[in-house]
């Protein structure tokens, strides 16, 4: 039991769950034959295809986070000795294994998925994701801005993923083309939009989560935002992010009221607006890593209840 624990806790089980959760309420919030006419909208990309999806964006994300410790292991030493589980519970020729299979199996599915569907490319991609996470954890992490932007594309690459299985694969039986076009253009919003979001609040948390883990990530090299601008520039570019959300959002909310969906404005302005607004003010009270890893948590609990939002367009769509 205790091993398991420290497996699940290797390939952070919260992150997972939050990554299957997204994708499925994307698939029965989001793509048009949910939201649309069941009976005329429909996809040559099948359910079982779009759960072998979920399993491989799961793999590649348990993989990531397994080799990202492997090589962080000195700097955990450091930021977080408490939690750390390779060398000290998981030896490192096991996780390494883990992480082969794992890695191996999601490009494999991919493939699998191209070679029975439409989609042609997700084996690549797959390989692709693969691949920058492996250079993120080695050296890409420890550079400027480029990991931040990297993690952050690849959080946003879980909603991407979905929309691009089935913007291609969609039929529509008895509509016109214009009303086709329209049905594909607000599916293309909404997707690019959640997309967005995901990848404004994942670049602010990982800022965040570097300002955390300054002390470790500065004794081995690592050239993060905090280490190379310093704290204060930190929080003025985590600021001006949080700005830019909030405004977004608070944009999108006004055009959400104006359909009469109540329901999601009040839910956006309870759960992530007010939040946000409350991250931006204890962003510079912050001082020591308690205070940054608070932060960080809540940044978290905002991003799930924004994807969450997503159960919305099935009420009200």
């Amino acid at each position: 039991m205790k091993l398991l624990n420290a497996f699940l806790r290797l390939v952070r089980l919260p992150n997972l769950v939050m990554i299957a959760v997204t994708q499925v309420l994307f698939y029965f919030s989001v793509v048009p034959f949910y939201y649309g006419d069941e009976v005329r909208i429909h996809s040559s990309f099948k359910n079982l295809h779009y759960l072998l999806l979920i399993i491989s964006s799961l793999l590649i994300a348990a993989a990531g986070n397994i080799i990202n410790d492997y090589f962080d292991r000195n700097i955990d030493e450091i930021n977080k000795p408490e939690k750390k589980i390779i060398d000290k519970l998981i030896k490192r020729r096991w996780a390494i294994i883990i992480h082969i299979v794992f890695s191996v199996t999601a490009i494999l599915t991919g493939f699998y998925i191209d070679f029975n569907t439409p989609v042609f490319w997700l084996g690549i991609s797959n390989t692709v994701c693969v691949l920058l996470l492996f250079a993120y954890s080695i050296s890409l992490k420890k550079k400027l801005l480029v990991g931040n932007i990297l993690i952050s594309l690849l959080t946003a690459w879980v909603i991407f993923v979905c929309f691009l299985c089935y913007y291609r694969t969609l039929s529509f039986e008895g509509y016109e083309l214009t009303e086709r076009q329209a049905i594909l253009n607000r599916f293309m919003r909404i997707s690019f939009l959640y997309a967005g979001f995901a990848f404004v609040i994942s670049l602010i948390r990982e800022v965040v989560k570097d300002m955390e883990d300054m002390e470790g990530d500065k004794k081995y090299g690592c050239k993060t935002i905090p280490i190379s601008w310093g704290i204060p520039a930190s929080k003025v570019f985590v600021a001006v992010w949080l700005v830019v959300l909030t405004g977004m959002i608070s944009v999108v909310q006004i055009y959400v009221w104006q359909l009469g969906w109540y329901g999601s404005a009040a839910y956006s302005i309870l759960l992530i607006l007010a939040p946000l607004v409350w991250i931006l003010r204890k962003l510079y009270q912050a001082q020591v890593p308690k205070d940054y890893h608070r932060l960080s948590t809540v940044i978290k609990i905002v991003m799930l209840a924004g994807l969450l939002s997503m159960a919305f367009f099935k009420i009200y769509a």
